[in-house]
């Protein structure tokens, strides 16, 4: 089990990085044909608006802490986590409560869900 959350923590942080965020094959790979994400102003898109969004965004600077997994099924994990993102150019870090699922599909990896909830300050240690 260890070893399942060192490789998806790996996964999920990858999507972090601007080389990632840049790189329309690299997205495509981690994120699932039937992908989800509800984002922290509760909006709802698919694998096509982030494909169209992030290799043109500039990337934030992501900090992540305090994961945890939960077997949904043999081939389904959920990743929750905690995180503080910072904007280029805005002043106030955004704090949020992360949750994602990740489906083995063709033996590999993919990201089926994602939901950042807006929460309150936190330390990274607490």
């Amino acid at each position: 089990m260890e070893n399942l959350k060192e490789k998806l923590i790996e996964l999920e942080e990858r999507l972090f990085r601007a080389e990632t965020r840049s790189s329309f094959s690299e997205l495509n790979n981690l994120i699932a044909e039937d992908f989800t994400e509800v984002s922290g102003s509760g909006c709802r898109f698919g694998k096509k608006e982030v494909l169209d969004r992030l290799p043109n965004e500039l990337p934030p600077k992501i900090n992540a802490s305090h994961y945890e997994v939960k077997y949904l099924a043999s081939d389904c994990v959920q990743l929750l986590y905690k995180s503080v993102m910072e904007k280029s150019g805005e002043r106030t870090p955004i704090f949020s409560l992360r949750c994602s699922i990740w489906s083995l599909k063709n033996g590999r990896w993919q990201m089926l869900y994602h939901q950042g909830t807006l929460c309150d300050e936190f330390g990274l240690n607490s």
